[in-house]
């Protein structure tokens, strides 16, 4: 039947197909594919960002990619295809901006740093640490969580006493697959890592004065900027909806 009264056939086909070339052209101009480069504490955060914001623009994909903070900047640095770069410390986001690689920036969320271990370790505290065999921590030269976990330990005093007996990882997450195997005493991380955790137990949350504020930025790089999806999902990020996605993940916002 033509839905064209008083039009051929053949032209009302050919009007149709210009109206939903028209109407595809329109969706496909807002498509675009986010790389995002994220700490490997926000493993699971990411993908419920991801969601959330694909649900508010259903063209646009976004492709994460996990690691150690530092190695994620210095990735950058190297010219890989990074839009946006969430990372566990502000360090790494000054970093890239001393080399002009930050288009913008703004703080995501804040974290805690605890001890977590496997049944059977008993550790209470900083001071209790000397007593354990072996602990696992992120290599504090990209891993920010090692990191701190290093200047608690210096400010507790602890330092030397621990060096021979600490395990060092390429991120947090490999810090905490050590504890869930047993394969060290315990293990320092985030409080949103330790949540996630299935063997291992928190032990102790690390007094926050004996380490530098934890707080993730989120950068959009030089790169991203150029990216209209980039920018849209770096400004969702700071929405009510990212800020309930982070907070049911254990951040503060």
């Amino acid at each position: 039947m033509n839905r064209f009264p008083g039009m051929p056939f053949v032209t009302a086909f050919a009007a149709t197909a210009v109206f939903a070339t028209v109407f595809l052209a329109s969706s496909c101009a807002h498509a675009g594919t986010v790389r995002v480069s994220a700490a490997a504490s926000l493993t699971e955060t990411v993908a419920d960002l991801a969601a959330a914001y694909r649900a508010a623009n259903p063209g646009d994909d976004v492709v994460p990619n996990f690691g150690a903070s530092g190695a994620l900047a210095k990735q950058v640095e190297e010219g890989a295809p990074v839009d946006i770069l969430l990372s566990a410390s502000t360090e790494w986001r000054d970093y890239l901006a001393a080399r002009n690689l930050v288009a913008r920036s703004a703080p995501l969320a804040r974290n805690s740093l605890v001890f977590v271990g496997p049944p059977g370790t008993a550790a209470a505290g900083m001071k209790d640490l000397p007593r354990l065999s072996r602990i696992a921590l992120g290599s504090p030269f990209s891993a920010p969580a090692g990191k701190y976990a290093l200047e608690a330990m210096k400010a507790a005093g602890i330092e030397q006493a621990m060096m021979e007996r600490s395990v060092l990882t390429k991120d947090v997450r490999e810090a905490l697959m050590y504890a869930e195997r047993g394969e060290v005493d315990g293990a320092f991380v985030f409080k949103t890592d330790a949540a996630v955790a299935r063997n291992a137990r928190l032990l102790f949350e690390v007094p926050p004065s004996l380490h530098s504020e934890i707080v993730y930025p989120a950068v959009l790089t030089r790169e991203g900027a150029k990216n209209p999806a980039a920018v849209r999902f770096f400004d969702f990020l700071s929405s009510g909806s990212a800020k309930a996605v982070l907070k049911k993940r254990g951040f503060t916002p």
